[in-house]
């Protein structure tokens, strides 16, 4: 092994945060010593994890490479930091060796919650991060396919935001009876808002799975593997003792153990950074999944669990301990996910997350078909807007489509982040193409931004009315 006891740049954590930091630093200093610590044997595309389930492609089609860390001069050791002092700037690893630091990047990322039910100890019930997840469960899919000779396996989804959906319809896909339980009344909470929701819930019901929404876990049954699922409103989804499977899908906590005694500064949500990604301690940055940090809309802190946060996030870190200008302005929180025919996304703030968060806020909607009206499936594109009262605003955008959701996403995206108004969207330049678009008189966020602008010529209510799906 190559000599650690010096590293200039110390990485513990080789997920996306890692990796894209590792880049940065030797893209404009590539003599900077950099260490990255991984105990992962790798690291993997997580999003792509419930698609390897379903059987699209093999597991390892998930790995990402190792030379996205050694290709360009960084050093990977396949080891767990289990002691970190953070003041003297020295970590321990698990074979007992130290590493000393001039600069130390903490990007753990977080690990899948499992709630403090009765029962929650069992065989057969899993959550979804690691490579070691991942196997688990596909083995478990296989298991219960061979064990059902007389009855339909059963697996049963807590959590119904993107990762529990993509993971039942996957387990739809091996014809398992699937049941998707989620305590808020609708799929997708932290996507979009009640009243976009119902074209979600026909696909979820089309595909065949058994949704409980408004209802909540109480406890999970069984000896030595859970056999049944109770539910807040009485009911018991009964399993077959060691063939079905339960899955837990209901958000993330920050992974942060090793530092809780380090004199660093941490919230209940991760380690506190500010705009450059430096910690409460000189010298050490933090980035991803495991920080605490905000709303690029109001300052004020928000979850942020994204890949497509850790990313740039790490550039800023790396550009910071170089010296260079960098600076992160918060989470938008941009995402997508697919389900049945519909792609679906979401930025900013929903309706429901703006009015809690004390804004005065009307909606508008938009739609259109997704291509010329005569052109062969031609779909459809719901756009829903959340405006400012008084400024007109945007401070949130949710699209559902056949097609083409993340570009209107990330659209809407760059317009939150640079304070566009609703006249600012009205006003949008945009291209037509019969495969592409709706016809060019017509274009679903220019709508709905034009219904803003106007508003007085649409209703007397605050919130206009909701169009129905065509």
């Amino acid at each position: 092994m190559e000599d650690l006891q010096q590293a200039e740049v110390l990485i513990i954590g080789g997920g996306p945060g890692g990796i894209q930091c590792t880049n940065t630093i030797k893209h404009y200093s590539p003599d900077t010593k950099v260490v990255v610590l991984r105990p992962e044997t790798h690291s993997m595309v997580y999003c792509a994890i419930p698609y390897a389930i379903e059987g699209l492609f093999p597991i390892d089609r998930t790995f990402k490479k190792d030379e996205l860390i050694t290709g360009v001069g960084g050093i990977l050791v396949r080891q767990k930091a289990v002691q970190a002092d953070l003041k003297n700037k020295v970590v321990t690893i698990e074979d007992g060796s130290q590493i000393r630091f001039d600069k130390l990047l903490i990007a753990t990322g977080a690990r899948p919650f499992v709630p403090p039910v009765p029962g929650n100890e069992l065989g057969r019930i899993f959550t979804v991060k690691t490579e070691d997840d991942t196997r688990a469960i596909i083995k478990a899919v296989e298991e219960g396919k061979h064990k059902s000779k007389t009855s339909t396996p059963k697996a049963v989804v807590v959590g119904a935001g993107a990762i529990g959906i993509e993971q039942a319809l996957a387990y739809r896909a091996h014809g398992f009876e699937t049941h998707l339980v989620e305590m808020m009344p609708y799929p997708l909470p932290q996507l979009l808002d009640e009243d976009m929701a119902e074209p979600i819930i026909e696909e979820l019901r089309d595909a065949g799975i058994i949704l409980h929404l408004g209802i909540s876990l109480k406890a999970l049954k069984g000896k030595e593997f859970v056999a049944g699922v109770e539910l807040s409103d009485g009911s018991t989804i009964e399993l077959e003792e060691g063939r079905d499977f339960v899955v837990f899908g209901i958000g993330m906590r920050p992974d942060i153990d090793l530092f809780k005694d380090t004199g660093i500064e941490i919230e209940k949500d991760g380690i506190v950074v500010d705009e450059h990604m430096r910690t409460s301690l000189p010298g050490v940055w933090a980035v991803g999944d495991c920080v605490h940090f905000k709303s690029g809309i109001d300052g004020k802190p928000i979850g942020g669990k994204l890949a497509t946060n850790a990313v740039p996030m790490a550039k800023v870190a790396a550009r910071d301990m170089l010296g260079l200008p960098a600076r992160y302005r918060g989470y938008f929180n941009g995402a997508a996910t697919v389900v049945g025919k519909l792609r679906v996304g979401g930025t900013g703030f929903s309706e429901r997350i703006a009015r809690a968060r004390n804004f005065d806020v009307f909606v508008t909607y938009g739609e259109t078909t997704a291509r010329f009206p005569m052109m062969p499936d031609a779909g459809i594109v719901r756009i829903k807007l959340i405006f400012e009262k008084g400024t007109k605003r945007l401070l949130g955008g949710q699209v559902l489509a056949t097609e083409a959701v993340a570009e209107r996403v990330d659209l809407l995206t760059l317009s939150i982040q640079h304070g566009f108004s609703a006249q600012d969207l009205a006003e949008l330049s945009y291209s037509a193409q019969p495969w592409q678009s709706h016809l060019p008189a017509r274009n679903a966020i220019v709508e709905a931004a034009t219904k803003a602008v106007d508003l007085e010529f649409y209703t007397d209510q605050p919130e206009p009315t909701e169009p129905g799906m065509s």
